[in-house]
């Protein structure tokens, strides 16, 4: 796609009735010549719409307004570029876990965490957050992560972990104020149950800092995996990462954890990963592929807030209310 074709696919199929803002936003900057022609300057990964907006909201720039947001960017556009990049859309969403626990719950407990682009590594404490799947709450924790379940029965325990580590290529920290700002900035704008939760989220993290590893996918994979203490189940896991990893070297991730014991789940956009077959996506908005050793489970939307159950095995799910979609 064009970079136009980029922003303008962004606000239908990730912004639209989820940020009027950034819909806003990604249409208008799909028809600035101006604008399309800067972004053109820097990589393509640099391009994306949640990096551009997350910068200048990071700057202290305007989000609201179209046109002072077109201004600003161009008016600062060296200090958007110099961020664009050096950053990266980190966004380190805890509510992704409530996508995940269905899984993570129903595997040979006690269980070593290992998440591949961990960011802060926020996703790295399943077990101690709450869930909320309509009626059904599982845990006591804060922050309480809500999530719409259809197609299975949520789990009714959080899963023993026992040892939890992250692999990035920039690992942030959440005692760095600056760190946590990054993240807050990647935010959606409406999104202050977000930012709360991330609070929450980060003071979890803080008071008992998992391992965070820089390196690479693939190459420092194994070494960290190594790690994992004997009588664990290892997962290793990673939710909307592979997006940013060119092809060949997912191609080389898959291979290198499928060769490691334990097991390795994957919550991806569809084409991201291969997969012999897929049922049709429910609806135009951005869907995840949530799946097990390889094979698909369920679509998940990006933030963690709902979870469409489609297998027939490993949790032999039944049939529950239609969704309440949160989010």
């Amino acid at each position: 796609m064009t970079i136009s074709e980029e922003y303008v696919d962004f606000a239908a199929r990730e912004a639209h009735g989820v940020s009027p803002a950034y819909e806003r936003l990604a249409l208008a900057v799909s028809r600035d010549h101006g604008l399309l022609a800067l972004l053109a300057t820097v990589p393509p990964a640099k391009r994306q719409p949640n990096l551009l907006f997350g910068v200048v909201r990071f700057l202290g720039g305007p989000v609201g307004d179209p046109a002072a947001f077109a201004d600003y960017a161009v008016a600062n556009w060296p200090a958007v570029e110099a961020l664009l990049r050096t950053r990266a859309t980190q966004t380190n969403e805890a509510g992704r876990c409530a996508v995940l626990l269905p899984v993570l719950a129903a595997l040979p407990q006690p269980l070593a965490l290992l998440e591949v682009g961990a960011s802060a590594g926020l996703c790295l404490f399943p077990d101690r957050y709450a869930y909320r799947y309509g009626e059904h709450v599982v845990g006591s924790g804060e922050p309480v992560l809500d999530c719409a379940a259809s197609g299975m029965r949520p789990p009714a325990v959080l899963p023993e972990v026992v040892w939890r580590a992250g692999l990035d290529l920039n690992p942030l920290d959440v005692t760095d104020p600056a760190d946590v700002a990054w993240l807050d900035a990647l935010i959606w704008p409406e999104h202050t149950h977000r930012r709360a939760r991330l609070r929450a989220a980060a003071a979890v993290a803080a008071a008992d800092p998992p391992l965070l590893v820089r390196g690479d996918v693939v190459d420092d994979l194994p070494a960290l995996a190594a790690q994992a203490p004997a009588g664990a189940t290892l997962v290793v896991f990673h939710s909307s990462v592979m997006f940013y990893v060119p092809t060949p070297r997912r191609r080389a991730f898959a291979e290198v954890v499928r060769g490691l014991p334990g097991h390795w789940v994957a919550n991806e956009s569809p084409g991201v990963l291969p997969y012999e077959t897929l049922p049709t996506p429910p609806g135009v908005a951005l869907h995840n592929v949530l799946a097990l050793d390889g094979t698909p489970l369920a679509w998940t939307r990006p933030h963690g807030q709902e979870i469409i159950w489609f297998a027939e095995a490993f949790l032999r799910p039944r049939v529950t209310e239609p969704p309440h979609v949160i989010d």
